[in-house]
């Protein structure tokens, strides 16, 4: 006889856990905060605060290999500092990005970048040679011509170091990137430490602008994508258990979960995104769907907290941190 499914509405335990009221005084901490989330019942406040329980419970798990993606914007603001830390501290062991995350590195590695306002006339700007990205103003000489300066510098020393094999995978060029920046970089300590650094999409951007024309006048100098796909998957086919820390979507995001696909799914899974899953957009698709596609395990510890990245990573972090 066929089992029937059980509908949890239809079970009588479903009402097991009571919403508590938060009561915050001005002793209150943050984790206790994080602790009270659990409890408050709605609605990605608890999520929050699953995340960060999942998370911990992926850091202490010794045998998992431990991804972490996210955006290239994100590199634009404050929060380059949490991610550097989180490199320079060893909580991943592999990060996969977008070329914008590189662009953003090398040229606050160098200069400053300015808070703005979304709201600021773009053709005023524009005239000023002051990019905008969000609510972040970008002088022009800070970006584009300086990282051309620099990358150009680094791709000749790479390339005359390199005569035995001019045929590089990105991250192979991005470790060597990495050697020659700041402390405040979180490529520097990728670096530092060992840890890999992928991006599918290594054209896409300012640094692979500068790779493209380093190769006009060095026509031996070439990108092979595919090696960092054997790369990858050394790292996966390896792996006893793997678990994700996603922020933000795209294709970091989906490069990350292709991959653990082939291991049978990651088995910890926290994504934060502020898309929508109803245009059926990969950004808006949350964990969950990825269950379907064998990319995250059945039995995964997952969430997805619909949020924006710059506004809870520093108390994620936190609670990530504290005892």
């Amino acid at each position: 006889m066929k089992k029937k499914n059980v509908d949890v509405r239809d079970s009588p335990n479903y009402l097991f856990k009571d919403v508590r009221d938060y009561s915050i005084n001005q002793r209150t901490s943050i984790n206790q905060i994080l602790k009270n989330m659990a409890d408050s019942g709605g609605f990605e406040g608890r999520h929050l605060a699953n995340g960060v329980e999942i998370l911990k419970n992926m850091l202490n798990e010794k045998n998992c290999t431990k991804f972490i993606s996210f955006v290239g914007a994100l590199i634009s603001t404050g929060n380059r500092g949490i991610v550097r830390d989180m490199i320079k501290n060893k909580m991943f062991d592999c990060i996969i990005t977008t070329c914008g995350a590189l662009d953003h590195d090398i040229a606050k590695s160098f200069s400053s970048y300015y808070e703005g306002d979304f709201r600021l006339d773009d053709q005023f700007l524009l005239k000023k040679d002051i990019h905008r990205l969000g609510n972040i103003l970008i002088p022009n000489k800070n970006y584009g011509p300086l990282i051309e300066n620099k990358v150009q510098s680094f791709l000749q020393k790479l390339y005359d170091s390199s005569k035995s094999s001019r045929e590089l995978a990105p991250s192979e060029i991005i470790r060597y990137i990495g050697s020659h920046l700041n402390e405040s970089s979180f490529l520097y300590w990728a670096f530092k430490n060992n840890i890999p650094v992928f991006v599918p999409g290594i054209v896409d951007g300012a640094v692979g602008n500068q790779i493209w024309l380093f190769n006009q006048s060095h026509k031996d100098f070439k990108i092979d994508i595919l090696k960092d796909q054997t790369k990858l998957s050394e790292i996966i086919f390896d792996a006893k258990k793997t678990g994700a820390f996603m922020l933000g979507g795209g294709l970091s995001k989906h490069h990350t979960l292709w991959w653990n696909q082939y291991r049978g799914g990651l088995d910890y899974a926290v994504y934060i995104t502020t898309a929508s899953e109803w245009d059926g957009s990969l950004s808006g698709a949350p964990v969950a769907e990825a269950i379907s596609w064998g990319k995250v395990t059945a039995q995964a510890k997952q969430i997805t907290i619909h949020a924006d990245v710059s506004t809870v990573l520093p108390f994620i972090y936190h609670g990530l941190i504290s005892k």
